[in-house]
């Protein structure tokens, strides 16, 4: 205690340039004094790096660097979780982090932790933020971390003790975790009133990293706004007037996988505080919107904008949503700038695809509710830097880079949500006597073909006092997935032209599809590629059976048009996604379900949304997001077949490939598996063509001619004449002189593709096998998927070599840590096994991973011998050679246990034996037996599965030796039991 309280005597006069308050301001109960954002962020990372010898560690980006378990980061921990879980390279500098503070960018939007719904509707939730956090890895604990918490608080802040509030983890009995005592009698000493310290359960106040892993009680602080009260009961009530600002974690329990606790072998402290919240007390203000983290932002916002300035009011105050929306405006271009600058863009899956939804949502609010001309969100993004830029430099750095890849993604999207938002003002005219119920189907169109995410539906039809037909969404959800699955396996019979329909087509002389437009796409400066616009007349409909001249809403049916920039399924790429509309009822949208070219008509696969004739104009839209992630990964298609033949020679002959949105895949021959550094070999290769930025050519060419061009791949296929070239490097009419030397990739192609090589950015093979004898199979990413594999096996990488650190270090270490070892070993291997990571890396980590395995599994089973040893001893000295040996025996497994019914059998051959034994963390009784080989009145499998089901369990074995588990409070009865059963037999 006196220790303690010199401590908090010798703190009152902090370090220079500390802001230092009073001990007497902090007790007054009047409201801190104003503080800059910046200087709060500033006071509390000097508090720690000056006073308290904590190292500063810079922020980590928002993309998680190889964990597949998060979308983005959202906590300060997460750069720590090696060092929490272990896995920590003791090579590398984080293994000797001791204390540790930061300021760290954390989003909230997807995954377990998701604040996106929320955002706008109050004054406190964010998707992105920052968490002002200090760790002591091993070092001090809860007293000294409660000690620094209060004296930053009270003292350096100013912040009155009679506005706060703390609370502590009162205990779990069915968990077996007592009480906290040590943080409660800590925060007494401290000197905050029993009246304000309050004890809750696990969901408030015990802290879990996973299912599984270091976790521990935690203590939090809570603020109330308005003070001169007792607001205790308002503590983790939700109430906006107490809220929560600092959480500080006592790591100091694993949680094994079979759910049981275990305590750490070095305690740890996590904590983390909200600075967006913090920087709310310490202005005097009760939302975060107020405070000068978003002040200028909503000034910028007001500016662009024809509404009035910001009022701060939310729900039915709000009128028309609009402070609403200046909040989400603030909030998400915040989020888009960190996000984009730390390399996450918004894109069609995962985070990508949560960050395309924040951005939809800020530009629908942007336009709509504030009135604010297209390109206003972009021009927010310097105000961003100004506000975050000091502490962040890339804001600075990326800026003009963030500002147009908003414009070019809100361009894409206000054409879709002007058709969006006419196609629900149509809908609900139509439907007024709906009582308030909007169709389903018109909701999933919104999704489905403009890309609109089903909350941002929810939130325009709640607007307009509408709800969607809930049930019948999730039963459209789940057939589409029905439907999409079917098609990709080939289960659903696609429409295409029969005989008596093609011949049907050619007596009306209906001329073949023109699809030329396909390739007609342009790059633009900024490498943006541009795709034409289309607009078609249906000339003919087949309904699945026969031609037909009209199809009405709600049917099937193949449409031809004499024009389409829609690429139909052939060579390998899937077909285009998209929809087109109708002329004259342009806000009916008709899906594109599917692509096929059937005797040189192009045939749309779609269910009418809405009646359609032949002779009707229809504009075609193409999903050019899908359309540019099929280019991407047919040029990287190409490339590869030619890396291929570059590192393995000639005899390299493709047998098939399939091009898709997030992977391709290709068939060749090859005598056997590639090895480790042929992989890599290709991967350079692929590396050198891409960083080179080649042009991408292509040229219809007679097929006669093409047997000239040098270096050409083909493959076995009909090919139509002219058939069309693909070549890259080199304009295709440069390589028909057989022998000139430019070795390139060249092949017979009718996919579409890249105009430079450099937009695949990278390739990565994760998987490659042979499937038969003299055939394998290539899988690889690319883009930012490839990114994701390259990080992902790195981190995967330095795991295993902090496993085999810690292996050659646990000769001599006790039975248990062993067995967690070997098991931690598995888990590492089936990690390797089942994440994209470049195939040369997973089979060098694979080879690791097999050595360490043998290793461990040696080390547990000469453990195991060790203790059985000694396990047979203490009972041989305890019964003698007993003819029925039954006792108990303590053990962790059932090895031991079997073991060490060997170790007294080999002394005691005569000997029938049993032993039983409680397992610690199942709870569970094990058992193991064996009998002389002569033994014919008692054979092992008989006693042990006698013995086990009267335990309500199973067992097997042989006549000699037998195993099981069973369950028991009484484990002397089960003892007796087993006995008595033994003798019994034995006398007959």
């Amino acid at each position: 205690m006196w220790v303690l309280l010199l401590r908090r005597l010798r703190s009152l006069s902090g370090p220079p340039g500390l802001l230092c308050a009073g001990s007497a301001r902090s007790l007054s109960g009047r409201p801190p004094l104003d503080m800059s954002a910046a200087r709060v962020r500033t006071t509390f990372l000097d508090f720690f790096r000056n006073k308290h010898g904590h190292l500063l560690v810079p922020s980590s980006p928002v993309r998680p660097r190889g964990d597949p378990s998060l979308l983005f980061v959202n906590a300060g921990m997460n750069q720590f979780k090696p060092v929490f879980l272990g896995t920590v390279d003791p090579r590398s500098a984080m293994a000797s982090y001791l204390r540790v503070t930061n300021s760290q960018k954390c989003v909230r939007a997807g995954g377990k932790h998701n604040d996106l719904e929320d955002v706008g509707r109050d004054v406190y939730h964010h998707t992105f933020f920052e968490m002002l956090g200090t760790w002591s890895f091993g070092d001090y604990f809860k007293e000294e971390a409660c000690s620094m918490a209060w004296s930053l608080l009270t003292e350096y802040y100013g912040i009155p003790a009679d506005r706060l509030y703390v609370s502590y983890f009162c205990g779990d009995a069915a968990s077996g975790l007592p009480v906290d005592e040590e943080t409660r009698q800590t925060w007494l000493d401290i000197g905050v009133p029993h009246t304000r310290l309050l004890p809750f359960g696990l969901r408030e106040n015990f802290w879990e990293m996973g299912d599984s892993g270091p976790c521990g009680p935690c203590t939090e602080i809570h603020y109330d706004h308005v003070g001169g009260r007792d607001a205790a009961a308002l503590v983790n009530a939700n109430s906006p007037e107490v809220v929560e600002i600092w959480n500080l974690v006592f790591m100091q329990y694993n949680r094994d996988m079979d759910q049981s606790l275990q305590l750490l072998p070095q305690f740890s402290v996590d904590t983390g505080m909200g600075l967006e919240r913090l920087v709310s007390v310490l202005q005097g203000k009760t939302s975060n919107y107020d405070t000068d983290l978003f002040t200028p932002l909503l000034h910028a916002i007001h500016q662009r904008s024809k509404v009035g300035p910001y009022g701060g009011r939310t729900g039915s105050a709000d009128q028309g949503k609009v402070d609403m929306a200046y909040r989400v405006v603030a909030d998400h271009v915040r989020t888009l700038s960190v996000c984009v600058a730390d390399g996450v863009h918004p894109g069609m899956s995962g985070a990508e695809l949560v960050l395309r939804r924040i951005l939809r949502r800020a530009v629908r609010f942007c336009v709509e509710v504030l009135q604010a001309p297209q390109g206003a969100l972009a021009s927010l993004v310097p105000t961003v830097a100004h506000i975050l830029g000091d502490v962040y430099p890339e804001l600075h750095k990326e800026k003009e880079r963030i500002m147009d890849i908003i414009n070019d993604n809100e361009a894409h999207f206000l054409s879709s949500l002007q058709q969006g938002s006419r196609l629900i003002q149509r809908t609900l005219q139509r439907t007024e006597d709906s009582r308030g119920i909007f169709p389903a189907s018109v909701a999933w169109s919104l999704h489905r073909d403009l890309g609109f995410p089903l909350d941002l539906v929810d939130l325009m039809l709640d607007e307009r006092g509408v709800q969607v037909d809930r049930q019948e969404l999730d039963r459209l959800s789940a057939e589409n997935h029905k439907v999409m699955s079917e098609l990709q396996s080939g289960a659903l019979t696609r429409l295409t032209l029969d005989v008596q329909s093609l011949a049907a087509l050619q007596r009306r002389g209906v001329p073949h599809t023109d699809d030329r437009l396909k390739y007609c796409y342009s790059l633009q400066d900024g490498g943006r590629y541009v795709f034409p616009a289309c607009r078609a007349t249906v000339v003919a409909l087949y309904d699945g059976q026969t031609l037909v001249s009209e199809v009405t809403e709600g049917q099937r049916c193949g449409v031809l048009l004499d024009q389409t920039s829609f690429y139909s399924e052939q060579g390998g790429q899937s077909h285009d996604q998209g929809y087109f509309t109708r002329d004259g009822l342009q806000d009916v949208l008709f899906p594109v379900e599917d692509v096929v070219l059937v005797g040189g008509y192009v045939v749309h696969q779609v269910t009418a949304a809405g009646c359609l004739k032949t002779g009707d104009q229809v504009q075609l839209h193409l999903d050019e997001v899908h359309r540019l992630s099929l280019m991407v990964n047919h040029t990287a298609t190409h490339l590869l077949n030619f890396a291929l033949r570059t590192v393995l020679g000639p005899s390299v002959h493709q047998r098939g490939s399939h091009v898709s949105t997030d992977r391709l895949r290709f068939d060749f021959s090859v005598k056997k598996s590639l090895s480790t550094s042929q992989l890599q070999q290709v991967e350079a290769c692929l590396h050198d063509i891409i960083s080179a930025n080649q042009r991408v050519h292509s040229k219809e060419v007679p097929l006669q001619e093409v047997k000239s061009i040098s270096g050409l791949r083909t493959v076995d296929e009909v090919y139509p004449d002219p058939v069309r070239v693909v070549s890259v490097g080199f304009p295709v009419s440069e390589l028909f002189n057989v022998g000139t030397g430019r070795e390139t990739s060249v092949e017979l192609c009718c996919g579409t593709h890249l105009l430079h090589t450099g937009s695949v950015q990278d390739v990565v093979i994760i998987s490659e096998r042979q499937t038969v004898r003299g055939i394998s199979r290539i899988i690889a990413v690319t883009g930012h998927e490839a990114t994701r594999a390259r990080e992902a096996g790195q981190v995967l990488s330095e795991d295993v070599d902090s496993l085999s650190a810690r292996l050659t270090g646990s000769a001599s270490s006790d039975l248990t840590s062993a067995q967690r070892l070997a098991k931690d070993v598995g888990l590492l291997s089936d990690a390797v096994d089942s994440t994209p990571i470049p195939q040369w890396q997973r089979r060098e980590l694979q080879s690791q991973l097999r050595a360490l395995q043998r290793r461990s599994n040696t080390i547990v089973r000469k453990l195991e011998t060790r203790e059985a040893v000694s396990r047979a001893q203490v009972l041989l000295e305890k019964n003698g050679k007993k003819e029925v040996l039954v006792d108990l025996v303590e053990a962790d497994s059932l090895p031991v246990v079997m073991k060490t019914v060997n170790q007294l059998t080999a002394v005691s051959p005569l000997s029938h034996v049993m032993l039983l034994t409680h397992h610690r963390h199942s709870g569970k009784v094990l058992c193991a037996c064996q009998v002389p080989k002569d033994s014919a009145s008692l054979l092992a499998s008989d006693w042990a599965t006698a013995v086990c089901r009267h335990l309500g369990g199973a067992a097997g074995g042989s006549a000699v030796v037998a195993q099981g588990t069973g369950s028991t409070s009484d484990i002397t009865d089960a003892l007796r039991w087993a006995e008595q059963f033994a003798l019994q037999r034995k006398q007959r």
